[in-house]
């Protein structure tokens, strides 16, 4: 049942000219008319059916502005390591007992880091973790000896960028209360890694089919991205 709140939000937005960011995120914000500090959200269209090959992007960025997101970070570490990752800032620090822990379904955290020695132990939980998508990958940044940095930056605004089988990328660029510079500084570092993924990847015509954004609670309205991607 749609909510009196909603149906005073404007209507049939995905089909307005498409606009660039700096002109919609005041619309964005206007439609923020929830009571919590919503989120600002990008979902894009890709285009990953090549001819010759699939395109799976799968890759992280750290956002300038942060993400306003308090993230639950665990460690799985050697004994050695582990007052490294505390003083780090990790919320969840162990090693064999974690493992087991894990292995029986215990996942209150939302990002794993590990060191490359944990990972051979760790890389035997697949079914468990990469459902979830928790899964370390030394691409990604997650499996490393340097845990300082690898927490540092899941802490202060790394978001992952990952198509699924139809193509599509979903993830927040910030918060409502965020101004907008910080916004549109976390939207051109996402765009910046974008085309680097297209570079690294033999993609005929443009990576991005379409772009929209829109509030947790809000509606959507179509992005002009200024240059092809």
């Amino acid at each position: 049942m749609t909510s009196k709140r909603y149906k005073k939000l404007p209507e049939k937005t995905k089909d307005l000219t498409p606009e660039v960011i700096e002109k919609i995120l005041p619309v964005i914000k206007k439609n923020c008319t929830t009571k919590f500090d919503e989120s600002v959200d990008l979902s894009f269209q890709i285009n990953n059916k090549q001819k010759k090959n699939e395109i799976n992007i799968r890759t992280v960025v750290n956002l300038p502005g942060g993400s306003g997101k308090k993230v639950k970070v665990a460690v799985v570490c050697e004994d050695a390591k582990s007052n490294e990752a505390k003083s780090a800032g990790a919320d969840i620090v162990g090693g064999d007992d974690f493992i087991e822990k894990i292995k029986a379904g215990e996942l209150n955290f939302e990002k794993l880091i590990c060191t490359p020695a944990m990972m051979i132990k760790l890389s035997k939980l697949g079914k468990v973790l990469g459902p979830k998508g928790l899964m370390p990958n030394p691409k990604l940044g997650s499996v490393t000896e340097n845990l300082k940095i690898a927490i540092t930056d899941a802490k202060s605004g790394q978001v992952e960028i990952r198509n699924d089988k139809d193509g599509n990328i979903g993830l927040s660029i910030g918060k409502k209360s965020f101004s907008d510079d910080k916004l549109i500084k976390n939207f051109s570092a996402i765009l910046e890694t974008l085309e680097k993924e297209k570079s690294n990847n033999t993609v005929k015509g443009d990576l991005i089919k379409s772009a929209f954004i829109t509030s947790s609670m809000g509606v959507s309205y179509k992005l002009k991205l200024g240059k092809s991607i």
